[in-house]
């Protein structure tokens, strides 16, 4: 290789042009847009750095054996691109503009990689998701959706979509569902940011949350311009005398299965809630999570049921199916629901059709109905066994909160205090657990009592009793 020009310039080696000789094998009409190609990666990629000065036309040309004006028109391109700097009789040089790409995508989603346990609560089976169903309708939507429902959709939602889940939501969690109220979304975590956009528009600058309660919402209603005010719960759900005085018009709950605590709220606690609200003109925001899942009786329905112009109730397929998907919907009162739209066809123009199309299909041929049972078939085995196991290497061990959902809240009797020493020794063994006091706004009482929240939903029976069987082990006193 030869290359011309001053010392001062870093000079490539032979490797660099390693990447370019793909180039010279294309196809002779496109060999030239793709030496342009295989010059601009390199630069990108950091091969051919910064300040390098880059070989004649005439040198780089012979080296490579194609024609000087294929080099030169490339070295043109990627000067007026900015990739490469020249000036008369100065040469060609990487220009110092150009920032090299990371080489590899990093995967910043939320694991735990090489816990030997993992009870960490909130995540579902997801090898229980039903990919032959799935793709099956998906075939049949592809083959039947017109052209123009390809195009950009109604903010809400497909009106196919709303129809179905105002009739799912209405016979499964009794709610009051007018398509016409109902906006599909990317799951509740924007259902969540339209509301307290939505809040903030009519006055709202603050939002009761539960505590203990889920870490995720005042985060989210904080990106809103909300702040989120922590509201002690008791034995039949959020109090109403911190509720009465806190100033807030706008509270969020989980009724159905309170998280993390696991209790229902009782009949006249959600009585109450809605005299609240109705008394400060202001609105409750139900989380109806993992409603859908009970196991020693039909679940509780949906408190939006009982005030639909006063509660906002969302849910999503993130427990039912999978949280890759980013699905779920919103009901919303009809005096949020202008706003609430109008922010939905900002943020992202509506939830992309063929995915609506496809859930709707899903619904309406009886196949979600089938998931959930198979879901909740699932589930309630890994509960009893988590539960078993509990009592079998944890003697005296208390479970509390109703039977439903995807974790249990355990309390270890005082000889396996104090907590602090308990997690410590439990992540030493590659055993991943939560203590209730990680979901507490306000500063836990520290006496030293054990309580877990534990998720048992994702693991079959088999690895949930290992995973009590070495948490014990990993914290039985030496």
């Amino acid at each position: 290789m030869t290359s011309s020009g001053t010392n001062s310039g870093r000079a490539p080696g032979p490797a660099a042009w390693e990447v370019l000789m793909p180039a010279v094998s294309a196809p002779p009409r496109a060999r030239g847009r793709a030496l342009q190609t295989a010059l601009r990666d390199a630069v990108r990629s950091g091969r051919l750095a910064q300040g390098t000065r880059l070989p004649s036309s005439r040198d780089l040309a012979a080296d490579l054996g194609v024609s000087r004006g294929l080099v030169t028109e490339a070295y043109e391109q990627l000067t007026a691109e900015g990739y490469l700097r020249s000036g008369r009789g100065a040469g060609t040089w990487v220009s110092d503009a150009v920032r090299a790409a990371r080489p590899h995508a990093r995967d910043l989603a939320p694991r735990t990689p090489g816990a030997r346990a993992d009870f960490v609560p909130g995540t579902p089976d997801l090898s229980l998701f039903p990919r032959a169903a799935w793709a099956a309708a998906q075939r049949s939507v592809l083959a039947g959706l017109p052209h123009h429902g390809l195009g950009y959709p109604d903010p809400r939602g497909l009106p196919g979509l709303r129809t179905a889940l105002a009739g799912l939501l209405a016979r499964r969690r009794g709610v009051v569902a007018d398509p016409e109220r109902v906006v599909v979304v990317s799951g509740v975590a924007q259902a969540t940011a339209l509301l307290g956009l939505a809040l903030h528009a009519r006055g709202m600058h603050t939002v009761g949350v539960e505590d203990p309660g889920s870490p995720r919402h005042g985060a989210l209603y904080a990106a809103a311009g909300v702040t989120a005010v922590p509201l002690a719960l008791d034995d039949e759900g959020l109090g109403m005398d911190a509720l009465g005085s806190s100033g807030v018009r706008a509270v969020v709950t989980t009724p159905a299965h309170q998280f993390p605590t696991g209790i229902a709220y009782s009949a006249r606690r959600r009585a109450e809630l809605l005299d609240w609200a109705r008394s400060v003109d202001g609105f409750v925001v139900e989380d109806d999570y993992d409603g859908d899942f009970r196991y020693d009786r039909a679940p509780v329905g949906a408190l939006q049921g009982l005030d639909p112009e006063r509660v906002a109730y969302t849910g999503s397929v993130s427990k039912s199916l999978a949280p890759g998907l980013r699905l779920g919907w919103l009901l919303v009162p009809e005096a949020l629901a202008a706003e609430v739209v109008e922010r939905k066809r900002t943020m992202d123009l509506g939830h992309p059709a063929l995915d609506q199309a496809l859930f709707a299909r899903f619904v309406e041929h009886g196949d979600y109905d089938r998931q959930l049972r198979r879901c909740q078939r699932a589930y309630r085995e890994r509960r009893d066994a988590l539960v078993d196991a509990l009592r079998e290497h944890f003697p005296g061990a208390r479970v509390s909160g109703i039977a439903a959902g995807l974790h249990v809240i355990a309390e270890l009797p005082p000889r396996y205090g104090p907590q602090e020493r308990f997690l410590a020794r439990a992540a030493a063994a590659g055993v991943e657990v939560r203590a209730l006091a990680d979901y507490t706004h306000a500063r836990a009482v520290r006496d030293g009592t054990v309580r877990l929240v534990l998720g048992y939903a994702h693991m079959p029976p088999e690895r949930v009793r290992d995973g009590v069987r070495l948490m014990a082990e990993a914290v039985a006193t030496r």
